[in-house]
């Protein structure tokens, strides 16, 4: 089964519903940053909320996650898009710790509980919609919940999951975003309170090898789910050598002159994805003539 995210409407309209089959995503960050189980789980679920958010958003909307709690993992960037395309890297991959009190990976513990969650969304207009929230738990569902909570002002259900191998490759991950319309119904609102206090944490229904829509069945009780349409996700980064070169261009005929004369080449890397470009002296000296000073 390749990735997707699910979007549903649940009992008549009432509650929007979101989940998302993300182990090949997760497993593809993995793999080119080489990150340790507990920052493959930070990231992951990073990733897992990220593309579900992009999913909420339109045509070629797109947005920037920011995630720094003061903790050793350092910031977590993650880029989605509404094509179910996302990106993401963490400051310092390979950290780990031992299990936590419950026997899971200390995720708290990596990302810090003394800092903030920051969304920008590039929806088309000349201003970016950015929203801001406190991190409350560090183990990063309770966090995005927090974050449309507060932020903005949409009662959620966040729950992300990533299960990580004995040899750090990623077995499962997933997740969902639940959300309640304006009007919601108080009988709704406890049904599905009651509901989520009964269930497995997600990282259990991910192990089961529930499909996002069982998830979402399993959430909201079967029969009550209205199934809008899919889409699929995937790791898709949207550097490239041109970008690369753009951006050479831009230090100037000086600097430039400056790594010609000093290294007679250069190497770029990019966070997102980790690939390497490479330009040799002869792609130096065209930038350098395409520089404007």
């Amino acid at each position: 089964m390749s990735d997707y995210i699910v979007k549903a409407l649940a009992f008549n309209g009432q509650v929007r519903a979101y989940a998302i089959r993300s182990t090949d995503t997760v497993a593809e960050a993995q793999r080119r940053h080489y990150t340790w189980p507990t920052a493959s789980a930070a990231l992951g679920r990073s990733l897992t909320a990220g593309a579900m958010m992009g999913a909420m958003m339109k045509g070629e909307e797109k947005l920037t996650i920011k995630i720094d709690g003061g903790g050793p993992i350092g910031g977590i960037v993650v880029d989605a898009n509404s094509k179910g395309e996302v990106r993401g890297y963490v400051n310092n991959p390979q950290t780990h710790f031992e299990l936590n009190e419950h026997g899971k990976l200390d995720v708290r513990r990596a990302v810090g509980t003394n800092g903030f969650i920051s969304v920008v969304k590039d929806i088309g207009m000349r201003e970016h919609f950015t929203g801001q929230a406190p991190i409350v738990s560090g183990e990063l569902g309770d966090d995005f919940t927090y974050y449309f909570v507060t932020s903005e002002q949409v009662p959620s259900s966040v729950g992300v999951g990533v299960l990580v191998n004995p040899d750090n490759s990623i077995l499962a991950a997933g997740g969902f975003i639940i959300q309640l319309m304006p009007g919601t119904e108080d009988s709704t609102i406890t049904h599905i309170e009651n509901r989520l206090k009964e269930i497995p944490p997600i990282s259990k229904l991910i192990e089961r090898g529930l499909t996002p829509e069982q998830i979402l069945e399993e959430l909201l009780g079967e029969g009550n789910v209205r199934f809008l349409e899919t889409l699929p996700a995937s790791f898709i980064c949207t550097c490239s050598k041109e970008r690369f070169a753009n951006a050479l261009v831009t230090l100037g005929k000086d600097e430039l002159q400056e790594i010609i004369d000093d290294e007679g080449e250069a190497e770029t890397q990019c966070h997102f994805c980790n690939e390497k470009y490479h330009f040799n002296k002869e792609d130096l000296v065209a930038l350098r003539d395409e520089a404007v000073r």
